[in-house]
């Protein structure tokens, strides 16, 4: 990989953020059998540039306003470039941005990428800082510009050449092998940490400096999906944000898939990482249920998660994460069927007088007599049909056999994870848990393709009882 051409490369830009700030200047200095030979460019942005960036670099909008936009440049560095070793700084900013910046003018770049920070920590893991300004002053590099594109390539020229001559070919050689194997890691992460992940089933759990979980995910192959999110983080804001906090990995095995999204659920609902939004806990969890009134109309009534005897009720519908969710979905079933909303309970119905529905033509007028309670209520019960909660089609607690563990689910509710009797005994000595849309969701499709064989009937005995043959 060395007997590549070698590209030093610097950026300078209007902002952190390559989905909406721009490259002012971009710098190639090339390293080859010809010799060092150098591109330079200011680039028009065609946006402000921040006074703090024209007093940090140099570069103010006079002199860029008369220069190409990066468009125009795109080809030409494009070929500058290619079929070289893409050397810069924290690397993972300069690639980021220039790839980016390449999609929009659609070309696609990708080099093979080394960073110097990785590689001042790799050959001089002793120093406790290893940004541009350290290796400056550690290695008594000479700045000609600091802050400029050309000027930053030429440092990272000067800290290379000091690599070589202080480590020999062969180190550096190593070095550079090492970072393409894990050219995708941030340069805070340990590859070691990455590299002691499994390729099995699982959890991951992201941690940031206060230790804080900042996301948690599941794979069916946990070092490959980790590995994902930091070379997502190339073109990708979000990923980007998360792989600049991570700090710490930690990871759990499971099973199997099955057990990995279980797991995965539970963790996110008790520790409440920043990143995580979707499977959080609903606080607001309803669900429709169905009264009939003493005109024989089906009147919908919301209940929440508390009042719910999940798996139990056979006329409830849902589940919603907020009243107006819930509210809204009605409505929607209410005009696609010719439903009244003053029967439903969505709108007050004046005595012997019409509902606005039937006033613009979207209610069959039950309101007022010229729709049967009998008709109304097998369209409302029919529209509801697929919201429809499932009955628990079991006598009690159920084990789900995935792998050597058996996941122990009750009345919808997920209780825990076995892998001997012992600790199947500790989960059904437990509460019967908390009934969750995401979980209700997970188990009614994933026992719906079960063989018989995948499930076992469970009973719960008293704490005092000894034996171990619930899996019998």
């Amino acid at each position: 990989m060395i007997d590549l051409p070698l590209a030093f490369v610097d950026i300078e830009t209007t902002g952190s953020h390559f989905d909406h700030d721009r490259i002012t200047e971009v710098a190639v200095l090339t390293l080859s059998s010809e010799g060092v030979m150098g591109y330079e460019r200011l680039i028009n942005p065609k946006r402000p540039i921040p006074s703090f960036i024209q007093t940090l670099t140099g570069i103010t909008p006079d002199m860029v306003m008369d220069r190409s936009p990066f468009e125009e440049e795109a080809k030409k560095l494009f070929e500058e470039l290619q079929g070289k070793l893409f050397i810069a700084h924290n690397a993972r900013f300069d690639h980021g941005f220039l790839k980016a910046a390449f999609k929009r003018a659609g070309l696609d770049f990708k080099p093979k990428v080394i960073c110097t920070v990785k590689l001042s920590r790799y050959l001089f893991p002793e120093q406790k800082r290893h940004n541009l300004d350290t290796l400056i002053e550690t290695h008594g590099l000479e700045v000609t510009q600091r802050h400029r594109a050309m000027g930053d390539a030429h440092l990272l020229y000067q800290f290379w050449t000091l690599c070589q001559e202080k480590f020999g070919q062969e180190k550096l050689n190593e070095a550079v092998a090492d970072q393409l194997g894990h050219a995708s890691l941030p340069p805070h992460i340990d590859s070691a940490m990455v590299d002691d992940i499994p390729d099995s089933p699982g959890v991951y759990l992201f941690y940031a400096d206060n230790d804080l979980p900042l996301y948690i995910g599941k794979s069916k192959h946990l070092r490959q999906r980790v590995l994902s999110h930091f070379q997502s983080a190339l073109g990708h804001r979000k990923e980007m944000k998360l792989s600049l906090q991570v700090k710490r990995i930690e990871w759990i095995e499971t099973a199997g898939e099955l057990g990995a999204l279980l797991l995965e659920s539970r963790l996110i609902k008790t520790q409440l990482p920043q990143m995580n939004i979707k499977l959080r806990r609903t606080k607001e969890l309803c669900a429709w249920t169905l009264h009939e009134d003493r005109q024989g109309f089906l009147r919908p009534e919301l209940i929440t998660a508390k009042d719910m005897q999940a798996g139990q009720q056979t006329h409830v519908y849902g589940l919603f994460s907020s009243k107006r969710s819930a509210t809204t979905a009605m409505a929607s079933i209410a005009k696609k069927s010719l439903l009244c909303e003053g029967l439903l309970g969505l709108e007050k119905l004046s005595p012997g007088a019409p509902c606005f529905g039937f006033q613009v033509k979207v209610c069959a007028g039950a309101c007022v007599g010229k729709e049967s309670p009998l008709k109304h209520n097998l369209k409302l019960t029919t529209a509801l049909t697929r919201l429809r909660i499932s009955h628990w089609p079991y006598k009690g607690p159920v084990g789900i056999k995935e792998g050597e563990e058996i996941h122990v689910v009750d009345q919808w509710c997920y209780l825990g994870s076995a892998k001997d009797d012992a600790q199947l005994d500790d989960i059904l000595h437990q509460g019967r848990g908390e009934f969750e849309m995401d979980t209700y969701q997970l188990l009614k499709k994933s026992m719906a393709n079960l063989s018989s064989d995948a499930l076992v009937q469970l009973t719960r005995r008293p704490v005092e009882k000894e034996t171990h043959d619930t899996f019998a």
